[in-house]
């Protein structure tokens, strides 16, 4: 009887406290108004864990600092990769690079909403598809690769390659909204659409959140329930969900090189209270390619290459058990839990590609390639939406390859760069295009007394292939597309950017995480895939705080 009454004593405890809990959140500790309450004007306040689980395929990477670079011998001497100190927030990442099964998907999915039957769509499928003639070999017998790689479901489990950092940016954005979408049908906010054939499933994140009617065709009975207040009377769909009620994810994008880096790397596990115990020269902790312990001695623990003609080792007693990309997680994670961040395929990053990291100018999650934009403005107030509010026409661009690619899918919201309006007497960014910010720019170079028409005019520091012009041939009447005849000693430019990670066709070399190399956006390797990270937002962690010497 005793312990009853104890059990009941506690259980009352809790109860009350959640009660007061509940009752000072959502009350104004500084003015006594009420949030969410209709009758004290209706003012947000959502959860504050709201929206912050762990994604789907992701792992949680607790951020810190970290030395960035070259920790080993610098055999190339090329002073690529100086160590540097870094601090780098946390945020989610996935645990594996993207698979050829979840590309394939959004390839399919692209081609439901945009068919490329209809002539204003026509080149919006092509521009997603993987290049799957990187497989090919002028003296090579590869062609099953370029036939069955992607498609073919021997392969689904194994990482996405062919694919260019612009196509890889892209399915970053699609997976922001095609999460999204799934989390207000799951949620009741919309009917399931994809049970409608009339209605064409198209959703953009943004669009939602600013002018909702836009999206689905204009058909507004899409939606069921938007947020519901305390005092709402039945029938009452509730209020539009706005970006505060922390109902909708993140956006995903490609990782930064320096967080990218610090994932691969790992020190948690070879830290001793507030300091890292030697080096890491690969993502495990350890300093050979293969496992040292007993039950595993001598299996490889990376996909790569050996040695000349070594892929995958001897018949009948394979050294890694693949000689070209292999299905994700064959081999053991990192300390993050993070598979393959050394081997099988290199993954593109989203930095601009420069020979030296600026850390003098920020060693505070270190980026180089950001192009501040705000939304575009109609003369009716509202944002404009590309193929909506501009007509049916899809704006197309014609990159250097010769590939075609929509400036932006219809549907989507406009972006223009900010202006010198916009940022007056500021002091933390003062143009809009930060990606030669430092190096390659004006200020940065010997002709800064110059004007800004003058340097413009001048050689570009970095001039890798421009965009090609088309003319009209005038044999055949046809257009075709024309590069200028400029001879180049360089690929790098503000359009070249950084990959990491050693692959299935790389040595040893390449398997330091600090390594880094670069290629232009718009082309695509068969050694080359991505993965995704998501922002955390809060605490850097809402676990306890671990031991903080793990060797006791």
């Amino acid at each position: 009887m005793k312990n009853i009454f104890k059990i009941s004593f506690v259980v009352l405890s809790i109860l009350a406290l959640s009660s007061c809990s509940r009752t000072t959140s959502g009350k104004s500790k500084l003015t006594g108004l009420d949030f969410n309450n209709p009758k004290s004007g209706g003012y947000t306040r959502g959860n504050a864990t709201a929206g912050q689980e762990i994604p789907l395929g992701m792992v949680a990477i607790e951020g810190g600092s970290f030395t960035m670079g070259q920790v080993q011998d610098d055999v190339m001497f090329d002073w690529n990769t100086t160590p540097k100190k870094m601090h780098i927030r946390s945020f989610f990442m996935d645990e594996t690079e993207v698979t050829n099964s979840e590309y394939f998907l959004y390839v399919q999915y692209i081609k439901d909403v945009f068919p490329p039957s209809e002539e204003k769509y026509k080149h919006i499928y092509n521009s997603v598809l993987p290049d799957t003639l990187v497989w090919r070999k002028s003296l090579g017998n590869t062609d099953i690769l370029s036939e069955n790689y992607l498609r073919h479901p021997a392969y689904g489990d194994y990482p996405v390659v062919g694919v260019s950092w612009l196509q890889a940016s892209q399915y970053c954005k699609w997976r922001t909204d095609a999460v999204n979408l799934k989390k207000l049908i799951d949620k009741g906010y919309i009917k399931n659409i994809f049970e409608n054939d009339s209605i064409r499933n198209f959703f953009d994140t943004e669009v939602f959140l600013a002018d909702s009617d836009k999206l689905f065709d204009n058909d507004t009975t899409v939606y069921q329930r938007g947020i519901r207040t305390r005092g709402s009377v039945r029938g009452d769909k509730g209020r539009n969900i706005t970006r505060a009620d922390g109902i909708l994810s993140q956006r995903f994008r490609l990782p930064t090189e320096a967080e990218w880096e610090f994932a691969a790397k790992a020190n948690i596990e070879n830290r001793e209270f507030n300091n890292v115990r030697g080096r890491k020269k690969y993502a495990w902790n350890g300093k050979y390619s293969r496992e040292t312990e007993k039950r595993f001695r001598g299996d490889q623990l990376a996909n790569f290459k050996q040695g000349k003609g070594e892929y995958s080792g001897l018949s009948g007693w394979s050294s890694d058990g693949s000689d070209i990309p292999i299905r994700v997680k064959s081999y053991p994670p990192n300390g993050f839990g993070l598979y393959d961040m050394s081997g099988n395929v290199a993954e593109w990053v989203a930095d601009v590609y420069r020979p030296i990291i600026d850390n003098e100018a920020n060693d505070f999650n270190y980026y180089r390639g950001n192009i501040f934009t705000r939304k575009m403005i109609g003369k009716d107030g509202k944002v404009v939406i590309a193929g909506v509010t501009e007509g049916a026409n899809v704006e197309y661009d014609t990159l250097p390859n010769g590939k075609i690619v929509p400036k932006q899918l219809p549907g989507s919201i406009k972006y223009i760069p900010i202006t010198k309006d916009d940022v007056t007497l500021r002091r933390n960014f003062t143009v809009s295009d930060n990606t030669n910010i430092g190096d390659g720019d004006l200020n940065s170079s010997r002709f800064y007394e110059d004007d800004e028409d003058q340097f413009n005019s001048r050689p570009s520091m970095y001039n890798s292939p421009r965009r090609p012009t088309r003319v009209t041939d005038p044999v055949t009447g046809k257009e075709v597309l024309v590069n200028d005849a400029k001879k180049r000693t360089t690929l790098i430019s503000n359009n070249t950017r950084v990959y990491k990670g050693g692959a299935w066709s790389d040595r040893e070399y390449w398997l330091d995480p600090a390594q880094r190399r670069y290629l232009p956006e718009y082309m695509a390797t068969n050694y080359i895939g991505f993965r995704c990270v998501t922002d955390k937002l809060g605490p850097m962690t809402y676990k306890k705080r671990k031991v903080r010497n793990p060797s006791r």
